[in-house]
């Protein structure tokens, strides 16, 4: 999934992430693709749980590869860190490595890092068509932030029967395929909808020389409501494709032979994140002030980001099997989705939320 390419929005959600927001990330290798309450995967015999304690520094360090810039995007990592979580769970130090980048699922098989934040498109390309050795073993986000943001005082797009006959602003690249997967997800003909090549910046929204704007829901709407305009969004994840985002890419061979490592980073993450949910404000603050700091970025309008994203990362399956969880359903519905989107793959291939039974399993009091 790749983030927008400046510094203030996030770049094309299906890039490095998995087609930016979308981010369709696949991996190619064994592992079972179940989700919480599912079976084990490749190379696990059993599902028996990390140790809910262990001594400081057993699992050195570890690389996270982010998806973007440092900043509200990533407040569970902020929270894991800056409260102990990752050293309480055994490491040294997480790194959290500074994006954007062009593929995490890249990095991640080079062995430049040992985790990427990515997305399901991203991944199922690289093991459909390459082969890679990649699984995803959970996700933050349950529903991608990508739509089309359109003005009340211009031509408001409130449904996709609105899309007809008006101009969208679609960024270059891999933004484009997933807008024409969304036209192709609800049969809806490309001719009937003129397309044009924008930036990252909604200024030609707000300047009415597009009818619509690709962009993401926690981001852009925000930018042209602080410019006096109201904001109107049409959501592709409620629209005929149901990605994730922000999925934890890793190698097989680290399922295999560093598992209770990856649990542990798991278990960390989900307090991190669980932090997060209660308190946005003190997220926004970590945010602003320590790990973005220099970026220009204010705690309120940090605040009010995390909110809307929260809405995005919380859903009652969450609530029910616990953060980073997705159930068959949902990735069967993803992996349906990536299929509009021109890759097939099984969710077999792709998933594997054994790890995260395991430790939800060892830990219960997790999901809370």
């Amino acid at each position: 999934m790749s983030w927008f390419d400046r510094p203030s929005t996030r770049r094309g959600f299906l890039t490095s992430a998995g087609l930016g927001a979308l981010g369709l990330g696949a991996l190619a290798a064994c592992g079972g693709g179940g989700s919480a309450g599912s079976a084990g995967s490749a190379g696990a015999s059993s599902a028996a749980a990390a140790p809910s304690s262990v001594a400081p520094g057993t699992y050195g360090k570890l690389s996270l590869q982010l998806s973007w810039i440092k900043n509200i995007e990533f407040a569970g990592e902020f929270f894991a860190d800056s409260k102990g979580y990752y050293k309480d769970a055994g490491f040294d130090s997480v790194d959290l490595v500074t994006g954007p980048v062009d593929s995490a699922d890249a990095l991640v098989v080079a062995g430049t890092v040992d985790v990427g934040l990515s997305a399901p498109d991203a991944t199922a390309r690289l093991v459909a068509e390459q082969g890679a050795p990649l699984k995803i073993i959970g996700a933050t986000f349950q529903k991608n932030p990508f739509c089309i943001l359109s003005l009340e005082e211009g031509k408001p797009i409130r449904t996709l029967a609105d899309l007809g006959g008006k101009t969208i602003g679609i960024q270059a690249g891999t933004n484009q395929s997933i807008f024409e997967g969304l036209l192709k997800a609800n049969n809806i003909d490309p001719s009937t909808i003129k397309t044009t090549v924008v930036q990252y910046e909604p200024t030609p929204l707000t300047e009415k020389k597009i009818d619509g704007f690709m962009a993401y829901l926690t981001n852009e709407p925000f930018i042209v409501k602080a410019k006096g305009f109201t904001p109107v969004t049409l959501s592709f994840a409620d629209n005929g494709l149901p990605l994730a985002s922000e999925t934890f890419c890793v190698l097989q061979d680290t399922i295999e032979n560093d598992r209770d490592k990856l649990k542990a980073f798991l278990a960390a993450e989900i307090k991190g994140w669980s932090d997060a949910v209660a308190d946005p404000a003190a997220g926004a603050k970590l945010a602003a002030e320590t790990y973005g700091k220099g970026l220009g970025l204010d705690v309120a309008g940090q605040t009010e980001q995390l909110e809307a994203q929260l809405k995005l990362v919380v859903s009652d399956d969450t609530k029910a099997n616990g953060l980073f969880t997705l159930t068959p359903e949902f990735q069967d519905k993803i992996v349906a989705a990536i299929g509009a989107l021109g890759t097939q793959i099984s969710a077999a291939d792709l998933f594997d939320m054994s790890l995260l039974d395991e430790v939800y399993a060892g830990d219960p009091s997790l999901k809370a």
